[in-house]
């Protein structure tokens, strides 16, 4: 949300797309446009996309930032919130991405803005599904990247590493939850424990995301992959110079 106060500061027209409106006053009343916006409902897709054609002919930035955390073991996740982890945090944005990509091409510009995670270069036990999706987003921009650049159209990768927000209790809640009475509750547990107190004291401010999405949208030349907040460099440097088992080591020492 902070990144769009950034662009309609800049003077750009914003669309804010989202689910829970309530949520959206305060955007709306600085000037952004309010769309509802459920990623894993096709028709609400269509229907937003539709809306920004009609209205202004084309559509220069797509940022996706829809995603949520859920954690747990592989043997005690449910199918359906697995399913869903990736509906929401893979396959919305994925459809969102085709219906805009036609604007671009005829347009001969554009950018395409995925944010993504510091959990798509590593792992850590109990986040099976997450990094799964988080992997995933991290392959598809890259795909992407090489596919569209003939058309004058630019794919930037967001990869925060802690960052203050809801995410550390929705996910860790759930890894409680799915655990309960486990041969994995104990360590869940402790996990759990350790994250809660991490993102309340250690996490970083989400004014670090908003500053790299804004750039992202208005530098001349972008990055491919913008870094941020704490662990998000220090973590993938420690998984390229590591072995592999060192690794695997030190992640389950630190959560058990």
């Amino acid at each position: 949300m902070s990144a769009a106060f950034r662009l309609l500061a800049a003077g750009n027209t914003v669309y804010a797309a989202a689910r829970r409106m309530e949520r959206m006053t305060a955007l709306r009343d600085a000037g952004a446009i309010l769309l509802q916006m459920d990623v894993t409902d096709d028709a609400a897709l269509e229907k937003g996309v539709a809306r920004v054609i009609a209205e202004q002919g084309r559509i220069d930035i797509l940022i996706n930032n829809a995603g949520y955390g859920s954690f747990g073991p592989l043997e005690t996740v449910p199918e359906e919130e697995a399913r869903r982890q990736f509906d929401v945090n893979v396959f919305g944005l994925a459809r969102l991405t085709q219906l805009v990509l036609p604007y671009m091409r005829e347009k001969g510009s554009g950018r395409i803005i995925n944010v993504a995670s510091m959990a798509g270069h590593f792992c850590e036990p109990r986040g099976d599904w997450y990094h799964a999706t988080k992997y995933a987003v991290v392959g598809l921009s890259e795909c992407l990247r090489m596919e569209v650049r003939d058309f004058g159209i630019k794919v930037v990768l967001i990869e925060p590493g802690a960052i203050r927000s809801e995410w550390s209790t929705i996910a860790m809640n759930n890894l409680e939850a799915v655990t309960e009475g486990t041969a994995y509750e104990e360590g869940s547990r402790r996990q759990a424990k350790l994250f809660k107190w991490a993102y309340s004291h250690l996490a970083s401010s989400p004014e670090k995301v908003s500053k790299a999405i804004f750039k992202a949208a208005t530098a001349p030349r972008p990055r491919l992959s913008y870094r941020m907040g704490l662990g998000s460099h220090a973590t993938r440097a420690l998984k390229a110079v590591l072995p592999a088992r060192a690794f695997d080591s030190m992640m389950i020492k630190v959560f058990g």
